[in-house]
């Protein structure tokens, strides 16, 4: 009887990239693979790459050198994902040995790709193969009966569309990923009743942009008829948490639905990017500064309570000292739940890349440093309010006598956490009174 072959993936950056990593996985298992426990017990060893920014492209080289460096004779390695669509020829010169790269949205060929492979002598040096689309297109492969979700715990994120059509001059993604593709209504909503089969407690939309789902299906207001017919198609999944909105039209009818569905969370994430409109006018976003502040101020009146995350830039080409103060000024008065600041770099191709680099590196680090500290104030005195309510939490381990877990407030990975020292059920959704604050964290224990 034959030894099955065994794949092992390593998936870096976002919750998109995983969900491709998590089906890839189930196209090689219906091919025969199994996964493996480790790197050298694999004999296909799969980097889902992150292209976004510089930092992510070097993680993910490091981590093909690594698997190169210590691969055993006959063990191939693929390059997949969004460096390996956005440069595969550098990323072949980057990472020599390399067996194949394989794009965004060519996620699908992985079991045809692995198969080639294998009818390639390991012997003998040969050229990589490479599946990538080309740059701008929008195609989208079908997915074969594929759940496009990623399971995490108790907690699944579920991809309602690829690509984007936003021209933010900073970014990327249109480029890696091309234009927006939203899935059928109908093929998230056999997902997401997937999921609640197996007693997921939180499912997680994600996109490259939430509230740009449907457009290209001629549908108004796409994400917003997605949530009504999705909170009538699984009843029982008590968190249905939204990702990655664009500050516009729909955020504010959006938080309708929040306001009438319980299911539907009391968070949104919005990146915003800036606060001054002069820098925002430079970046290509929505400029108008006064309506973000309306927008914000409605949220918290129609959702009470409703968790506000955004992220920022500083050191944007340009970015004066008062256009900086005008973004922190910003940040104190609106006093964001949870918040995350990159610096600013130059990605090739992207509009911003012809924009004369300005702004110092250790100025860029400062500003960013600046905003964190505000940050973490605003934070603290947050939490420091939520001293003696009670928050469903989701718990998500235990050990040492300690339970942690997630309030609503608290997207995976990217938010805080609620830490009790009593042993709490994992997997389960329950009450916990809040007793101590940190800067970021809670502490609580369940009500007496």
């Amino acid at each position: 009887m034959s030894r099955s072959r065994k794949y092992y993936i390593v998936s870096l950056g976002c919750p998109k990239n995983t969900v491709d990593s998590e089906s890839m996985a189930v196209l090689l298992e219906r091919a025969g693979y199994r996964v493996a426990s480790a790197p050298e017990r694999a004999d296909l060893l799969i980097v889902n790459t992150c292209g976004f920014i510089a930092p992510a492209r070097e993680e993910s080289v490091a981590t093909l050198h690594e698997l190169i460096d210590g691969r055993r004779p006959g063990q191939r390695v693929i390059a997949a994902g969004c460096y390996a669509q956005r440069s595969p020829d550098e990323l072949i010169d980057a990472v020599p040995g390399l067996d194949g790269v394989l794009g965004t949205r060519h996620w699908k060929d992985v079991a045809a790709l692995a198969k080639r492979l294998r009818s390639i002598s390991s012997s003998r040096p040969h050229p990589p193969e490479v599946c990538v689309l080309p740059e701008g297109s929008s195609a989208v492969p079908s997915e074969d009966g594929v759940h496009r979700v990623a399971i995490q715990g108790n907690s699944a994120y579920l991809m309602i569309a690829d690509g984007c059509r936003r021209t933010c001059a900073f970014c990327a993604i249109p480029l890696i990923k091309g234009d927006s593709v939203s899935r059928p209504v109908d093929a998230i909503l056999a997902d997401a009743r997937w999921l609640a089969d197996r007693g997921i407690q939180e499912i997680i939309l994600i996109a490259q942009d939430t509230t740009g789902y449907g457009d290209d299906l001629g549908m108004r207001d796409g994400l917003l008829v997605l949530l009504d017919r999705l909170v009538d198609a699984v009843p029982s999944v008590p968190w249905i948490r939204i990702m990655y909105a664009f500050p516009g039209p729909v955020v504010g009818r959006l938080m309708r639905l929040m306001a009438q569905y319980p299911q539907i969370l009391p968070y949104l994430d919005i990146p915003l990017q800036h606060a001054h409109p002069d820098v925002l006018r430079r970046m290509n976003r929505p400029a108008n500064v006064d309506a973000m502040r309306r927008m914000i101020e409605d949220l918290r009146t129609e959702v009470p309570g409703i968790a506000l995350r955004t992220t920022f830039l500083t050191g944007f080409p340009g970015e004066t000292e008062e256009e900086f103060e005008a973004l922190l000024d910003f940040v104190v008065d609106m006093r964001f739940d949870r918040m995350g600041v990159f610096t600013y770099s130059h990605e090739i191709g992207t509009p911003a890349d012809r924009l004369s680099d300005d702004v110092s590196p250790d100025v860029k680090s400062e500003r960013r440093d600046r905003l964190m500290e505000a940050q973490q104030a605003i934070s603290l005195e947050k939490n420091q309010a939520l001293v003696g309510a009670t928050l469903d939490v989701l718990i998500e381990g235990q050990g040492d006598g300690i339970s942690v877990g997630r309030s609503y407030r608290d997207a995976p990975e990217v938010d805080c956490l609620v830490l009790t020292a009593t042993q709490l059920p994992v997997g389960r959704i329950v009450p916990v009174r809040i007793t101590a604050a940190l800067d970021y964290d809670l502490v609580g224990e369940p009500p007496a």
